[in-house]
């Protein structure tokens, strides 16, 4: 009898106030800034904590624990699948390194640079090492490195140079299939990887043009000199050549994954096939035994599988082992982690109704889709700008918009995309940042220096404001999809 009286007793539960609804989102602000911009500490147990101030407001408006344990268990279901192919994409990097696939790349790809066009070159090879490699942190720390030197060698701005580097990295970093902010944007948004890749060409091509053309400009006013000959580059194609054994071939796992892309085959199986097939090019082409193959997929390439007359690991420079060593499904699992403490915070949230009273003041005031896509604009960069992490920058934004896009019919993929507009490539604008700080020491130039140079990383979100009040770009919900 009192199991069955137990059971009827259902908590009362009530809209939240607004001063309630915000609450956690303030809190959210106050200790991840002073908590990871101030002191530094780990991401994670913080938002764990914001995540029991939300849970606290929970309890006050009527939700269990049972209910808000649910949510978050729905709100994680949703992103497995996304999440599933953050680690394909681990493995997928691993066995590429090890076949040579994205050496080659790399090694034809530095050898175009033109010193009278150095910012445009800067921007093009960082954007295709980024977009090869899925990081923009790794583009840096090495081509980035070595095209500061030619810069300093020619007398080209080395503030100019460093912002044409961060920003081409932040191309690749934001197209590549392989990143992780890639991939964490529709599932924020509930998108699909390849068509948010698709609809970012809306907002990234003219950003893109609009970089190119300034560096055109400014290069062609710079003082360079013809016959540069840089002496980490040269050192660096020729510890590559020593290492690997060039092939045609060595782009077929490349070209599977565009085909795929480009026929809209199911992600995690064509990137499986390329996994496997530069797995055995690389016992084949480059002599990594298969042991080592398997290893790379999951704990990521290390140069000393690479067994060939005339190259011995321990000789492998800085920059080299930089670029090479990643990868790896152990990779992935930092970012894993972070996504199911975010969506911790979100599920609760969702659960107990604050994103709606939140956004129902906001769509009070953005009356227009130019509206909407500011206020998407706005929050992403508030966020970067307290927390200095790409990836809040991303989840929690997309969680509170979400439902706002689909209200106005809305498809996903604006929202996705304009995630990825402000959220992604304006982190390292932020001098407090993670990213800013890393550019900064990396480069040798101070981010305020590089900042009006780094020209896609801000022209990029005033597209999507601008195609948010024309129209223009602008994909709509289908009929079933309502």
């Amino acid at each position: 009898m009192a199991k069955k009286e137990k059971a009827k007793k259902v908590r009362e539960k009530r809209k939240p106030a607004f001063w309630e609804a915000i609450l956690p989102i303030i809190a959210m602000l106050v200790i991840l800034t002073i908590g990871k911009g101030v002191l530094g500490y780990s991401t994670e147990p913080l938002l764990i904590l914001v995540s029991c101030v939300a849970a606290f407001i929970a309890f006050r408006v009527g939700v269990t624990w049972d209910e808000m344990l649910d949510e978050i268990s729905n709100k994680i279901a949703k992103g497995m699948p996304a999440i599933l192919i953050l680690v394909t994409v681990g493995a997928m990097v691993g066995t590429w390194m090890a076949a040579g696939t994205i050496p080659l790349m790399i090694y034809y790809g530095v050898q175009i640079v033109n010193p009278k066009f150095l910012l445009v070159t800067a921007f093009l090879i960082t954007a295709v090492v980024s977009v090869v490699t899925g990081t923009s942190w790794g583009s840096v720390a090495t081509m980035g490195v070595a095209l500061m030197g030619i810069a300093s060698t020619l007398g080209v701005s080395l503030p100019a140079t460093a912002g044409a580097v961060i920003a081409g990295s932040y191309f690749g970093d934001k197209m590549s299939p392989l990143s992780d902010t890639t991939n964490l944007a529709p599932i924020a948004a509930g998108s699909k990887l390849y068509e948010h890749i698709g609809h970012m060409f809306y907002t990234t091509v003219p950003a893109t043009i609009v970089s190119l053309i300034i560096y055109a400009i400014a290069g062609m006013n710079a003082n360079v000199s013809a016959g540069v000959n840089s002496e980490t580059v040269t050192a660096m194609l020729a510890q590559l050549d020593t290492m690997f054994n060039w092939n045609i071939l060595l782009l077929l796992p490349v070209i599977i994954v565009l085909a795929g892309s480009l026929l809209q085959k199911p992600t995690i199986p064509v990137m499986l096939l390329s996994t496997i097939v530069a797995g055995i090019e690389g016992v084949i082409f480059q002599g990594v035994s298969l042991k080592n193959v398997l290893s790379a997929t999951v704990s990521g390439f290390d140069v000393s599988m690479i067994v060939r007359d005339g190259f011995d690991p321990a000789t492998a420079t800085a920059e080299i082992t930089k670029l090479l060593n990643r990868g790896g499904m152990n990779g992935i699992m930092s970012t894993t982690l972070l996504v199911f403490c975010a969506f911790c915070f979100a599920g609760i949230m969702s659960r107990a109704g604050c994103l709606d009273v939140v956004l129902e003041k906001i769509l009070s005031i953005a009356k227009s889709t130019g509206a909407l896509i500011t206020a998407t604009v706005a929050s992403c960069i508030v966020m970067a700008l307290t927390t200095g992490n790409s990836y809040l920058s991303i989840l929690i934004p997309g969680e509170m918009f979400r439902d706002a896009y689909k209200a106005r019919g809305l498809a996903a993929k604006n929202l996705s995309r304009t995630l990825e507009d402000a959220g992604t490539v304006f982190v390292p604008l932020v001098p407090w940042s993670a990213a800013g700080a890393y550019m900064a020491s990396t480069l040798g130039v101070e981010t305020m220096a590089y900042v009006p140079w780094a020209v896609l990383c801000y022209t990029g979100f005033i597209f999507a404001i601008i195609w948010g009040f024309t129209g223009f770009g602008i994909a709509k919900l289908e009929d079933e999809e309502k």
